[in-house]
């Protein structure tokens, strides 16, 4: 398959969980930019990551949070509105031919500066939170439904190209992109 293992652990405090995939996700995005690196085998890695951890926080993580007023509507949104950024930023990385052209080397660029955003924005307003205000019991739920729905997705290989061109598309759709950046 490839020479990047992700973990699939089966439970666990959602906090420490997240944290734990945005540390891979910087680990893969390094490994990238190694030309060194089997940089192939760490964008499937990442792409697989980085789709099916999105997607299961947005099913499972932010709207338990919101109902549970340790985040409000507008945390929730922003977070989806950033996930659709950076999907559209892997999108980019994903469609350039190849791991030694310069297409790829913005590509990744474009998806890091996206990405280690959301990641400082999330942790910040969605997770500290979640630690101080969401009780135990509530964050080992979570963990063990939101790795359910990961790792799910993660055999499925969620981030085909096929599949994140959809998910950009379904983006553009629902409004969480500019529609004057889709393209044609």
């Amino acid at each position: 398959m490839n020479d990047y293992e992700i973990p699939a652990p089966t439970s666990g405090d959602i906090v420490d969980l997240i944290t734990d995939d945005h540390r891979l996700l910087e680990d893969l995005m390094r490994a990238m930019r190694d030309e060194s690196a089997d940089r192939e085998s760490a964008r499937v890695a990442f792409s697989d990551l980085l789709v099916a951890h999105s997607e299961a926080e947005e099913e499972i993580v932010y709207p338990r949070l919101k109902s549970k007023k340790v985040i409000d509507g507008e945390e929730e949104e922003h977070g989806e509105e950033e996930h659709a950024a950076t999907n559209e930023a892997l999108l980019h990385l994903l469609q350039a031919k190849g791991t030694d052209t310069q297409k790829f080397e913005d590509a990744l660029e474009a998806v890091a500066e996206v990405l280690n955003h959301h990641i400082g924005e999330e942790e910040l307003s969605i997770l500290n939170p979640a630690r101080e205000d969401a009780a135990e019991d509530l964050r080992q739920q979570l963990g063990e439904r939101w790795l359910a729905k990961r790792n799910a997705l993660l055999e499925e290989g969620a981030g085909s190209i096929e599949r994140v061109e959809q998910i950009v598309q379904q983006a553009y759709d629902d409004g969480l992109l500019p529609n004057d950046d889709q393209p044609e």
